[in-house]
């Protein structure tokens, strides 16, 4: 409820307070002032008139003058529209409870997730695969229409949707976007894009941004703008179009690895990282390879290892570079091998 719902339902409780009131003392003075009269003080007549609001009615007690009749006649009255008060006070709380928790006006507790800004066609090709992959998404969507349709598309407890204008920045946090681990900006204007971005670096420090452009020339500008990825959609999709061209197979594997798994005979490449305990923790490069491969069916493609807060890539390093802790292993299984490296590295995959 808002707060003119609160302060009207305040008024009519006032109203009603006062005419109950008024009730009461005219039934006592009424009962007083006859001859037979078993109510003869305040804390009776309150009680009787309760009992008769609430349509309990104990009969311990009743007026007998006809002053006193013609108010419990009244408090009967009533009774019918303290209910029907009552009940359509409770089903509005309930209805608006409902509703407001569909705006996810009561905000999310999701931690190292996926904030997507904007719902669009190709937004709904990223979440199905990030939804596929277990990850937590967080939606904000200005369109009232888009909740209905992502309620139905994705009955997921990873998915967490508000309906907000993007620049009210305050309703963020509704989002958790301090916790997420990147911002997918999905607008539909590069422009609009970044001057989203530079605002919203403003109100919300040190998060990582990720974002798709229409025109590839202007990455470095996004990147320069503090933009952790901004991929080309038209530049990916050429690459993939000329490997078919020339390269069918090739082609044809790179979409399936680029593709989450929907069975446990597909591959795809993920990344794990190697925590403390990892039995490859330490080990030569060239050892872990064949170990993985012989042992797993795993093909280790490469790692990845932050130095100074840069994430940098090593493809297949040589023989003698030693896995560390922190560093990320980056390899090639199908889904049913997966399920054996989570135990081995005793965590999920990604970031």
């Amino acid at each position: 409820m808002d707060i003119k719902s609160y302060k009207k339902l305040f008024y009519y409780l006032l109203a009603f307070l006062g005419i109950f009131l008024f009730l009461v003392f005219n039934l006592l003075e009424f009962e007083l002032l006859s001859e037979e009269g078993k109510i003869d003080n305040l804390s009776d007549a309150i009680w009787y008139s309760i009992v008769t609001l609430t349509t309990v009615g104990y009969g311990d007690m009743v007026p007998t003058s006809a002053g006193g009749r013609a108010i419990g006649y009244i408090l009967i009255l009533l009774s019918l529209g303290v209910y029907g008060l009552l009940i359509g006070q409770i089903s509005s709380i309930m209805a608006n409870i409902k509703e407001n928790k569909k705006m996810g006006m009561y905000g999310t507790d999701f931690q190292d997730h996926i904030v997507v800004i904007g719902w669009t066609q190709f937004g709904k090709t990223v979440i199905d695969q990030l939804i596929k992959a277990g990850r937590k998404v967080a939606i904000v969507t200005k369109n009232r229409e888009t909740i209905d349709l992502l309620k139905e598309l994705y009955q997921d407890k990873n998915l967490f949707i508000l309906y907000s204008d993007y620049e009210n920045f305050e309703l963020l946090e509704k989002v958790n976007i301090k916790k997420s681990s990147t911002v997918f900006i999905n607008l539909n204007d590069d422009t609009e894009k970044l001057v989203y971005i530079l605002n919203l670096k403003k109100e919300y420090e040190g998060l990582n941004f990720t974002v798709t452009l229409e025109n590839s020339n202007l990455k470095q500008t996004f990147l320069s703008a503090g933009v952790t990825h901004a991929i080309s959609q038209n530049e990916i999709a050429s690459r993939l179009l000329a490997s078919y061209m020339f390269e069918p197979d090739v082609a044809l594997f790179s979409e399936e690895i680029l593709t989450y798994p929907t069975n446990d005979e597909e591959y795809d490449m993920k990344e794990f990282k190697v925590l403390e305990g990892n039995p490859y923790n330490g080990q030569e490069y060239d050892k872990a390879f064949f170990d993985l491969k012989k042992n797993e069916n795993v093909i280790l493609l490469g790692l990845v290892r932050i130095d100074e807060g840069n994430r940098i890539v090593y493809k297949n390093p040589s023989n003698n570079y030693k896995i560390k802790t922190d560093d990320y292993l980056i390899m090639l299984m199908n889904q049913k091998t997966q399920k054996k490296i989570k135990k081995i590295f005793e965590l999920e995959e990604g970031i």
